[in-house]
């Protein structure tokens, strides 16, 4: 594109008119925006985008794409993204918050690098294209956009065994919110080296985006190299779906780090989950809905707490949970932060070999003199043994188990929070 020489001036000319034809079909706006930095020219292109992506798109580096309002890849439909592209969403609640949905049916294509992530943030970050990390936001801003919402046709455990469900975060008439179904081998697509930045927009009361949401996504899926930084609500939520996910990174959310739901029967293996000022749980655990069942693997974690949050717990298993936890090492926590058994459907399929903890490496609070102290069972009527043998106490830096830090070096919460990976 031909560089045009302005001085002093932000200037912004339409290519397009937006406008809806008689079917309802969004027209795309290209904005191109010419901004004076320094003294240099520089031409930062911005794309609107809205509506329904009905056909094979791509998005490439070259230019920042902007999300209004709910942008869907609709089923048949392919959006690849390139490596390094920039995508920011607009401001909004309710019907209006921004998201990026990838129905059922349909494919994200989404890859990027190490050097290159894929960024999704708000408009309100100044990162322009080119660049890994704006100037102007940090963990704290949270709720500035939506967030990124995968839906497929895997299994899910539903309240009455119902065959499908409208996900959390979308309005109940928007029928491009369904997911689940009966392929576990099914495939939407591929998530890799991707950065998702302070989004959480409120839908209604109490029911935010998350950061990534994953609702009956199956194996046939991959997804490796994620991050979330500063989401309201979680920051990577698992609704059923067996769908397997490695080298992920959640920082400072609102509410859990990592939550599994609906009887979520995939692996989760390398994660790291850092708690905000403002974070509950590094760990949600819960289980089936209705009568399907299915068993989740979390492995090969590092959980870092946060002494000023009122919550800040390490985990919390409930609502009939089935699975495995292996290899956790814990630190930096509260000395009233605990990993609990929430219920007696919990506390019996622990019992009963159904929900497993395998080795725990917990750096105590001070206040805190015995591991077993941090494991809680706050089930009504059922009681357990042995929950927490398992765990051992070690210091700062020299634990056996955990995550492979150094996978997630890439990552903007590593560069920017000091981590030292």
């Amino acid at each position: 594109m031909k560089k045009l020489l302005l001085s002093g001036l932000l200037v912004s000319s339409l290519v397009f008119t937006g406008c809806f034809k008689d079917d309802d079909t969004p027209i795309i706006i290209e904005e191109i925006t010419i901004i004076q930095n320094g003294g240099d020219t520089e031409e930062n292109p911005v794309i609107d985008v809205s509506g329904a992506i009905t056909a094979n798109t791509t998005w490439t580096n070259n230019n920042i794409y902007k999300i209004n309002q709910k942008v869907v890849v609709d089923a048949g439909a392919t959006l690849t993204i390139q490596e390094g592209t920039i995508i920011k969403g607009t401001p909004g609640t309710g019907s209006l918050a921004s998201a990026l949905i990838i129905a059922r049916g349909s494919k994200i294509n989404a890859v990027g690098t190490a050097s290159e992530p894929i960024i999704f943030t708000s408009t309100s970050d100044n990162i322009e294209v080119g660049q890994t990390a704006g100037t102007n936001l940090d963990e704290n801003d949270r709720g500035l956009w939506g967030g990124l919402i995968v839906l497929g046709n895997a299994p899910c455990s539903f309240s009455g065994d119902i065959p499908e469900a409208q996900i959390e975060g979308i309005p109940a008439d928007d029928t491009f919110g369904l997911y689940g179904g009966t392929d576990a081998a099914d495939n939407s697509g591929v998530l890799s080296y991707i950065s998702i930045r302070h989004g959480g927009a409120l839908i209604g009361e109490g029911n935010e985006i998350n950061g990534l949401t994953l609702g009956g996504v199956g194996n046939g899926t991959i997804i490796n190299n994620i991050e979330v930084v500063a989401n309201v609500d979680d920051g990577i939520e698992f609704f059923g779906g067996t769908v397997n996910a490695s080298n992920l990174l959640v920082w400072a959310q609102g509410d859990d780090g990592l939550d599994i739901d609906q009887a979520y029967s995939g692996t989760i293996d390398n994660a790291v989950v850092v708690l905000g000022d403002f974070s509950d749980h590094a760990f949600e655990i819960d289980g089936p809905e209705g009568s399907a069942t299915g068993s989740f693997t979390l492995q090969n974690a590092t959980i870092i707490g946060n002494t000023v949050t009122e919550n800040g717990e390490y985990a919390d298993y409930r609502s009939g949970a089935t699975g495995a936890t292996n290899n956790i090492y814990a630190y930096g926590f509260k000395a009233s932060s605990d990993i609990e058994l929430d219920n007696d459907g919990v506390a019996t399929n622990y019992n009963d070999g159904l929900l497993t903890f395998g080795t725990w490496e917990i750096v105590l609070p001070a206040g805190v003199t015995d591991v077993v102290n941090v494991f809680v069972n706050k089930a009504e009527t059922v009681t357990v043994t042995g929950f927490g043998d398992s765990a051992s106490v070690v210091t700062q830096g020299t634990q056996t188990v955990g995550a492979i830090t150094s996978m997630l070096a890439w990552t903007y919460a590593n560069t920017v929070g000091n981590l030292g990976f």
